[in-house]
């Protein structure tokens, strides 16, 4: 059964900070809270935010110049610092930082409830910085210069009004920023339309509009590459969530379209153009497969050749995960079989590659590689590599330019793995596919209380990841986490995303549902002892576990999430993402979308397992009237539900205060559903 929008008695939630509606919230909020913020919702606080802030935890670096730079987070600094210290520093015990930013002074100062988003420094003196702020955690932020040895933002500096977009350095005086703001200068999406070159002291209105893309695209975007002998701008126009075009120049007014493949993943470093492929393509004679990650000189493309070097070739259930450039070499992380593996390739005399393994990287199911010095002017060919696995904590190393490794941090142990085993298993779905499972817990000879988690879209892939304080909350009192590896995560390259889009995205909740059925069948729980878990996408997976496979689950936690797929392209991000799901004001796409459209799918006829809502009201990516109108509507129906949503917090918590009291809260809940037997 559907309901059509016109019909939609909840329709007034959708309007986020009307006094009816923000009424209502604050009812069901402090309801759920008053249900589940007990003694041991607070206990479970405690030691998540206590495991979140340790001064031990691993700082995550980034190197400009000569100083390495972090933001960090702990219990006397709820909003963060941002700080910097010497590389020789940081290896110590207790690094010299100095604080360069203090965000809970500024947020008292000011009066404003910032949250910190990163910084873009200005090459090569990184003596000025744009810090990007954001109230309350939101996509959108403002863009403020800032002195960074005056510690001061510069009075009269660049500063650019709250909005979705970006803004990088041309020269001291000059920004290039991408910008929704003005009129008609937003994609229906709401992120940037057009790209301005905009000079100290001029009017950012009047600032030229140096390059555009139109109203039904995602975004549009642009940068500066400023090292000698390498300097070009370039531009990507997003034309749906999976195509684009990608422009470059040596100047804004030649920059000209790189003639490849819509979908593909493109890259341009220095005298390199990469490509990673989505799907087969026929150039220069041969036909190079999906997942392929071709390399070419960018100055010989451009004159017309068309001979790639072919830097990986997939396999069957081995592809490329991702790929960094350090100065002269490009370190390739390939995930086969769900387990990580690095290679290093270099550029040779003659235009050729040299491909080989790292070597003597530690033993890990998951290892992240990120070059030191980003994407700077100057830079080095050390890289950081973080290595990680479910039980074992993870540590972060410096990998040289000799292939030699250092582990720089270890992060503390945040949790008891003795008797936790990490098992893999395989579901088998209705069309006979294989879906890889990681069961996490202690082995029992009964039924324990069992978190199923996944997500299933937009080519994420779910890898393991230290457990840290859910590992101590959960795991240790004798619970079970499942992580599944469904269909429309990118696990196994494109063909397994494309298998999970939009007419398959049933296809990748039925993928779920499958190994739901098959934890039940291996003894490993019961129904009323499993619960479904996911956020943003992922809550829409788990808001079809409820009203597609009520019978499958005893809980549902579901968090950020898309459910009225009927109207999701009308709210804020929403069109954005058409190519994932489809376009519900096509028929023939509306057909497939009515059949996972949460919302519209809740049957006052059913019974449904208890639900727990989260979403948040400065989330300006997934509208919180989705969660908002799935709550109102299951209340009406008689159903067991609970509804929470915090001021601020976007599309994720805004700082490990409320991570750590949301985490809380639906731990709390699963308590009251499915039990644990630590509590």
């Amino acid at each position: 059964m559907t309901t059509l929008a016109a019909d939609d008695p909840h329709l007034w939630l959708e309007e986020v900070e009307s006094d009816e509606a923000l009424a209502w919230v604050r009812e069901r909020s402090g309801q759920t809270a008053d249900a589940l913020c007990d003694d041991a919702f607070r206990a479970d606080q405690d030691a998540l935010y206590e495991l979140a802030t340790l001064p031990t935890n691993i700082p995550l670096i980034s190197r400009r110049g000569d100083f390495v730079y972090n933001f960090w987070q702990d219990a006397d600094h709820v909003r963060g610092i941002w700080r910097r210290t010497t590389l020789d520093s940081f290896r110590s015990d207790e690094p010299d930082w100095d604080v360069l930013l203090d965000l809970d002074a500024l947020a008292r100062d000011e009066d404003a409830d910032w949250v910190f988003k990163g910084t873009t420094s200005r090459e090569p003196e990184h003596d000025r910085v744009l810090v990007n702020l954001s109230r309350g955690g939101s996509d959108a932020g403002v863009i403020r210069e800032y002195d960074v040895s005056a510690r001061a933002f510069v009075e009269g500096g660049f500063e650019v009004p709250e909005s979705k977009g970006s803004a990088t350095w041309v020269d001291d005086d000059t920004l290039l920023v991408s910008t929704e703001l003005g009129e008609g200068n937003a994609t229906a999406s709401g992120y940037p339309r057009i790209v301005r070159l905009w000079s100290r002291g001029a009017s950012f209105d009047q600032a030229p509009v140096v390059f555009e893309g139109v109203a039904t695209d995602i975004y549009v975007g642009g940068g500066l590459d400023r090292t000698p002998g390498h300097e070009r701008y370039y531009f990507r126009r997003q034309i749906t969530f999976e195509e684009g075009e990608t422009w470059i120049g040596a100047s804004v007014e030649d920059v000209v379209r790189l003639d490849l493949p819509l979908d593909a993943a493109v890259d341009v470093d220095r005298s390199w153009l990469t490509l990673r492929l989505k799907s087969d393509w026929a150039v220069g004679g041969t036909t190079h497969p999906a997942d392929t990650y071709l390399a070419i000189d960018v100055d010989a493309f451009l004159a017309g050749e068309r001979e790639f070097h072919v830097l990986f070739a997939p396999a069957p259930r081995q592809v490329l995960e991702g790929a960094v450039w350090t100065d002269s070499r490009l370190l390739m992380t390939v995930l086969d079989n769900l387990e990580n593996r690095v290679l290093v390739a270099t550029p040779v005399d003659g235009g050729d590659w040299k491909i080989e393994p790292v070597q003597g990287l530690p033993e890990a199911t998951s290892l992240t590689v990120m070059p030191l010095d980003g994407g700077a002017m100057r830079r080095t060919d050390d890289a950081l590599v973080w290595v990680t696995s479910f039980l074992e904590p993870s540590s972060m190393g410096l990998l040289d330019g000799t292939g030699s490794f250092e582990v720089l941090k270890r992060a503390p142990r945040a949790f008891d793995p003795a008797g936790l085993t990490v098992s893999r298993h395989e579901a088998v779905a209705d069309d006979g596919e294989r879906i890889p499972y990681f069961q996490i817990g202690r082995p029992s000879a009964d039924p324990v209380p069992t978190v199923l988690y996944g997500y299933g879209g937009f080519n994420v892939s779910m890898l393991p990841a230290y457990f840290g304080g859910l590992g101590k909350v959960w795991l240790e009192p004798g619970n079970t986490w499942v992580i599944a590896n469904i269909r429309g995560g990118g696990e196994f390259g494109a063909g397994w995303h494309k298998a999970g889009m939009r007419e398959g995205k049933r296809v990748a909740q039925d993928d779920f549902a499958c190994v739901a059925r098959d934890l039940v069948a291996r003894g490993v729980t019961t129904v009323p002892q499993l619960a479904g878990y996911g956020g943003s996408n992922g809550g829409l997976l788990v808001g079809n576990m409820l009203t597609r496979f009520p019978e499958c689950f005893g809980a549902i936690w579901c968090t950020v999430p898309l459910l009225d797929m009927q109207r999701y392209t009308k709210l804020l991000a929403g069109a954005s993402w058409v190519a994932e799901y489809g376009d519900p004001d096509v028929a023939q796409d509306w057909e497939f979308l009515q059949k996972i459209s949460a919302y519209q799918l809740v049957d006052s006829s059913r019974d449904y397992p208890p639900i727990l809502l989260v979403t948040s009201r400065r989330d300006d990516r997934v509208h919180p009237g989705h969660a908002r109108k799935m709550a109102a509507k299951l209340e009406s129906a008689g159903q067991p539900v609970r509804f929470y949503e915090p001021e601020d917090g976007g599309h994720g918590a805004a700082n490990k205060k409320q991570a750590a009291f949301l985490s809380a809260l639906g731990l709390s809940f699963l308590r009251s559903t499915i039990g644990s037997p630590g509590h």
